[in-house]
């Protein structure tokens, strides 16, 4: 039996409690809303409202099935018959029940987003649409958007004439011969089962009636996360008896990119004008301090329903900014923290969490926690060496270094697509096994081999692409060498022309990759890609050892996948303008998201929250300069918050030497001839002491210090 007295705070208790009419739960982070809505649920059933009234609905299948298990728990035997699941799953089992009376096969199959994206491919095959010119995962992602919107292929049709607009309308012709071919497949995607439930209650009115009578409660889990369908499907159930109970946080609306929008509960109230508001403010997880100063960042947000959390927890720790000279020195300075509370206070691995704005920030963490033997785990993404644009570039070096590596060379061979197809690599493989030599040996024997013209051609054309970056490699650096195979190959190009989220992002860590192989060669004085390719093969093989303790690992992970989580310590990391906030935000006027990603990052931690910038930061194969997030100063933090305690700045490139100079990384400095600029690098020693200074009118100079005539600015 539940104990409301008890269980609850009085916030809680009152919503638990009422149940007749719409609710809207304001409910802040580590205010214990999964509580809230579990015991809603047991109450309803302890107070004989059937298992078969009631609804619940929430965004993960992992958020269900933890919500089933503690109404069963708290409800007994009545709790398994609540209708609880996500939305889609909803959809599906609805579609389902009804398939018969709507004319839709039960048996329908639902297409992943790997079905979808073949399925792209081969409409766009067949309308003669060139994959180089327009990708299919933007095709796809513009389909699945439009459904998200409840927007059909003949309405999507509408709009692309309208607006004469030529990539909406080659999406229109694609969307509607993919739609024609999911029916003819008896097949959904997961936009359809939304999608195809709104039309069944449009076409079918009777069936609407059935579940708006059936279901007299429902709830609505993460309400500010929902989309345009998810929002019209929750109207569209719950207009009859208005028992509609909806939590959220609008401070914590971080996903308008897939669709989401914030709007949806910040407009409850037009929707449900007789709603009751409770805020949940009493937080159970974070201390005042981080409390306070999360706050004092999310305040500056003008469009917001007005809450402030606080606790019962005593204000025990700081909140701590720290600036580093540059991005290596805030990684290695995070790792060795890490380390010194796991070795002298004791704490686990597990309760660190290391968050960033975007994935190719993660590398220089890996590396500093490979260095450092600290066991981690990266959370909803590959580890950087694991990329596929990464795994495929390194495939590209192996290659050229040695040529007779079968497994790369057969991982590139059509990477980009080149027209190489599975059956010509079979024969290549082939006569590769019948003469016993590599595939490489194989393809400077091509003509011996029964291949189609064309495609003889391609293979020839890939032949000497390699023979081309084995002559380049024995003239140039790994730096260099890098950056040719990326943009040579076509492998840049292809990922320009996608033009996607994914491809930006993938784009992206290719350039940490040669910001990669240019720290490498800075801190060992080794420029051969072959010595920097056997570096990396050592580090995977140090954290394959590192996994034997996979239940104690430090967390990696994006801020955007951090919602719903908690650590004893966290690092947000990066907080600098154009990085966090992210530029296209700041361009966008779309600072309040990104304040509410820095909201949802910092109320993540329990004790200790590290707010973390650098003054230089190398990313994306730049070396940019860029001030402190806004964030940072909207935090508020006050002197002893500020402390730098533990954690200290080591700058990766000051030796013994260089304080003799006065110069350290980052320093402004002025020449006689060039102008005013930046140091960004330092090699050597005392009368050798040469700075790399990146000037103001874009020119970067290699300068030997005794001779260069610098002066601070």
């Amino acid at each position: 039996m539940i104990n409301l007295t008890s269980d609850l705070n009085e916030q809680q208790r009152e919503a638990v409690l009422h149940t007749e009419g719409p609710l809207l739960v304001l409910a802040g982070a580590g205010t214990g809303k999964t509580r809230v809505i579990t015991y809603r649920i047991a109450h309803l059933l302890n107070n004989a409202v059937p298992p078969f009234n009631i609804l619940a609905i929430t965004f993960t299948n992992k958020a269900a099935g933890e919500m089933k298990n503690r109404v069963i728990n708290l409800a007994q035997d009545k709790g398994a018959y609540v209708w609880i699941s996500t939305f889609h799953s909803f959809a599906a089992r609805v579609l389902r029940s009804e398939a018969g009376y709507i004319k839709l096969n039960k048996n329908f199959v639902i297409y992943d987003e790997t079905d979808q994206r073949n399925l792209v491919k081969q409409c766009m095959k067949e309308l003669n649409i060139d994959e180089k010119h327009y990708k299919p995962a933007v095709i796809q992602n513009a389909i699945s958007r439009a459904k998200d919107d409840l927007i059909d292929a003949v309405s999507y049709g509408i709009y692309a004439l309208a607006e004469n607009d030529k990539l909406r309308q080659v999406v229109s012709n694609v969307y509607t011969l993919y739609q024609k071919k999911l029916n003819s497949c008896d097949a959904l995607d997961f936009g359809d089962l939304l999608l195809r439930l709104m039309d069944t209650f449009y076409n079918y009115p009777e069936l609407k009636e059935k579940y708006q009578s059936r279901f007299k409660y429902i709830l609505v889990d993460e309400y500010q996360d929902t989309n345009k369908a998810q929002y019209m499907l929750v109207k569209n159930l719950a207009c009859k008896h208005r028992n509609l109970c909806v939590v959220g946080d609008d401070d914590q609306a971080i996903y308008s990119w897939r669709g989401a929008n914030v709007r949806n509960i910040l407009d409850f109230e037009k929707d449900y004008p007789e709603v009751k508001i409770i805020k949940l403010e009493q937080n159970y997880r974070s201390t005042k301090n981080i409390l306070d100063c999360a706050w004092n960042v999310i305040k500056n947000n003008p469009s917001r329903k007005e809450k402030r959390l606080w606790t019962q927890k005593a204000a025990e720790t700081n909140v701590t900014a720290v600036d580093f000279s540059d991005e290596v020195s805030e990684a290695k300075s995070i790792a060795r923290q890490i380390k010194e509370m796991h070795e002298n206070d004791n704490v686990a691995y597990k309760n660190f969490a290391v968050f960033y704005r975007t994935n190719a920030q993660s590398r220089v963490f890996e590396d500093a926690f490979r260095i450092e033997r600290i066991s981690y785990n990266i959370v909803g993404t590959l580890k950087f060496y694991e990329r596929k644009e990464i795994k495929d570039i390194i495939s590209y070096l192996r290659v050229i270094v040695n040529p007779n590596d079968n497994l790369s060379l057969k991982r590139i061979i059509n990477v980009p697509h080149r027209n190489i197809g599975e059956t010509t690599v079979k024969m290549l493989e082939e006569y590769a096994a019948k003469n016993n030599i590599s595939l490489w040996e194989t393809l400077q024997q091509s003509n011996k081999i029964d291949i189609m013209p064309k495609t003889a051609r391609n293979v020839e054309e890939f032949k000497n692409l390699i023979n081309h970056f084995r002559q380049l490699k024995e003239q140039s650096n790994g730096i260099d060498l890098t950056n040719a195979v990326i943009n040579e190959s076509g492998y840049l190009d292809d990922l320009k022309l996608e033009d996607s989220i994914q491809s930006k992002e993938r784009i992206g860590n290719l350039m940490e990759f040669i910001s990669a192989i240019q720290e490498y060669s800075e801190t060992t004085n080794k420029t051969d890609i072959e010595e920097f390719l056997a570096s990396i093969t050592l580090m995977s093989e140090i954290d394959t050892f590192d996994k034997t303790s996979n239940a104690d690992n430090v967390t990696l992970m994006t801020l955007h996948l951090a919602k719903g989580l908690e650590f004893d310590t966290v690092f947000v990391t990066g907080l600098e303008e154009g990085l966090f906030p992210i530029a296209s935000s700041l361009m966008e006027d779309n600072i309040d998201e990104e304040r509410r990603l820095c909201y949802v990052g910092m109320t993540r931690a329990r004790n200790n929250l590290f707010l973390t910038y650098a003054q230089a930061r190398r990313l994306f194969g730049q070396i940019r300069f860029n001030a402190p997030s806004r964030f940072i100063q909207e935090a508020q933090l006050n002197t002893e918050m500020k402390s730098i305690n533990k954690i200290a700045d080591t700058p990766r490139h000051h030796s013994a030497g260089h304080p003799k100079t006065g110069f350290r990384r980052g320093q402004k400095v002025k020449h006689p001839e060039f102008g005013s600029g930046r140091i960004v690098n330092i090699s050597g020693k005392e009368e050798e002491m040469k700075v790399t200074v990146l000037f103001e009118n874009g020119n970067m100079k290699k300068l030997l210090v005794k001779y260069a005539n610098l002066n601070s600015n």
